[in-house]
């Protein structure tokens, strides 16, 4: 029966990609770029979560997993398109893959980022040191309540919620950065406060709030209604801005907050994500199997990287040409905000069918009286930068280390940052000031981005 329904699906989806005409020839390539990608290694887990979109859980076995050789020639295919990308290893749980350090390994030292997204139940201050040591540099980690009733259970794990905490401290311990992700509920939405404010007291550089997707297993659930989400998002702007300096928060899959932050906000960082729904545009997801997908909630395959190369399918495939030129439908396509929005495109698949159909988790009705709404930011991430100042050989090796995705804005603040002390040039001592001297608006990551390769 479910068999039945993917196909369906699949076959719709396609169906709706044919329709729109969009080539996957030489000519239609254009310069989309891998800034990020999502690598979920395996489908083993110790836990079976909830909402989990991969259905992972400890009855999933090995075998059909990438090998090691087959992740390092990938790897290799990506660094042949972006020499710095920031790489997500994650699961099911990616610690139960022996060999994560020696792919993770491969990557950072080729000049990608790497982070790893886990449970956190079994980072050991062992695993911690390995992780470091393969040149890991932030670890993601889950934590749904701080109430162990409702984390236990949601993650379908005794005890997880204590193994999770301690690894915080742990990572503490070591200094590693790390992010916390809360997957929110109605069981969970009254503690969303509470758990900003601990994830800020703890250290975390971001904290990532994700909306329900309805697949895999969280098909079998039911997110918050539209005026529900329009509450959670109004409240997540409020708490960015206070926390803005200390530690970033970002909703995830729910793209309707670039709405909040347009509306009310000017100075929010927020403002340099740029584009809608970045799913196929410059971000990607590599199930354990080696199928290139869209982004982690939607499962329509865009290629098989044991048959093709990472970049035909990047290039070629009409799933990403219809992600990058394809209208919206239904109130997305209408609405004035669809440039900085565009609604979650894994949601519009999973409840339509259609990739580019409506997000319906949004409360707002587009009124088609007002003008379109563009991103107020010169500089979004992902986009390149030009140069307006010469820049020292040692800083120009430091700012290509920084991953790509964000390389333009680091380098627009830097220069800003250097005209207006009336620096005529950039140096390592230019970019050592500015670690010092700017708030850490975008994710937290600028002191540890230009202290990359070189200085304590």
């Amino acid at each position: 029966m479910i068999d039945a329904e993917v196909t369906t699906r699949d076959t719709r989806i396609r169906s709706r990609i044919a329709e729109l005409g969009i080539p996957s020839s030489e000519a239609s390539r254009e310069t989309f770029v891998p800034h990020v990608i999502a690598w979920n290694l395996t489908k083993r887990c110790n836990l079976a979560c909830a909402h989990c979109y991969i259905a992972a859980g400890s009855w999933h076995a090995a075998a059909g997993e990438l090998s090691t050789a087959e992740c390092h020639r990938i790897l290799d295919e990506i660094l042949e398109l972006n020499q710095s990308p920031m790489l997500i290893l994650s699961g099911g749980e990616p610690l139960l893959r022996d060999d994560l350090e020696q792919i993770a390994e491969h990557a950072s030292s080729a000049g990608a980022t790497v982070v790893v997204g886990t449970n956190g139940t079994r980072l050991s201050h062992e695993r911690i040191r390995s992780l470091m040591r393969a040149g890991v540099s932030g670890v993601a980690i889950s934590v749904d309540s701080l109430h162990p009733e409702y984390h236990d259970r949601f993650r379908h794990g005794a005890g997880a919620l204590e193994d999770t905490l301690a690894a915080v401290e742990r990572l503490r311990e070591h200094r590693l950065d790390f992010v916390v992700q809360t997957s929110l509920t109605s069981g969970n939405r009254a503690e969303l406060s509470e758990l900003v404010a601990w994830a800020a007291d703890r250290g975390a550089v971001s904290f990532n709030l994700y909306f329900l997707v309805p697949t895999g297993r969280g098909e079998r659930m039911t997110g918050l209604t539209p005026t529900e989400n329009e509450e959670v998002l109004r409240e997540l702007t409020s708490l960015e801005a206070v926390y803005r300096g200390q530690m970033m928060i970002r909703s995830k899959c729910q793209p309707q907050i670039m709405r909040h932050v347009a509306e009310g906000d000017g100075d929010s960082p927020l403002l340099n994500y740029g584009t809608r729904c970045p799913c196929g545009v410059h971000y990607c997801r590599i199930t354990p199997e080696g199928k290139l997908t869209p982004c982690p909630y939607t499962p329509t395959v865009a290629g098989d990287l044991r048959e093709s190369s990472f970049r035909q399918v990047w290039e070629e495939s009409p799933v990403f040409h219809a992600l990058r030129h394809g209208e919206l439908g239904g109130k997305c396509g209408r609405c004035e905000y669809r440039e900085i929005c565009g609604g979650c495109r894994a949601r519009a698949e999973a409840e339509t069918g259609d990739l580019l159909g409506p997000d319906e988790s949004c409360a707002y009705e587009p009124t088609g009286t007002r003008p379109l709404i563009r991103p107020r930011s010169d500089v979004t991430y992902g986009v390149p930068q030009e140069r307006t100042l010469p820049w020292s050989p040692e800083a120009e090796e430091r700012i290509r280390r920084i991953p790509s995705f964000v390389r333009g804005v680091v380098t627009s603040r830097v220069e800003a940052f250097a005209r207006e002390r009336g620096y005529a040039s950039v140096d390592l001592e230019v970019m050592a000031e500015v670690r010092r001297s700017m708030p850490v608006d975008f994710s937290k990551r600028l002191p540890f981005f230009l202290r990359r390769g070189g200085d304590a």
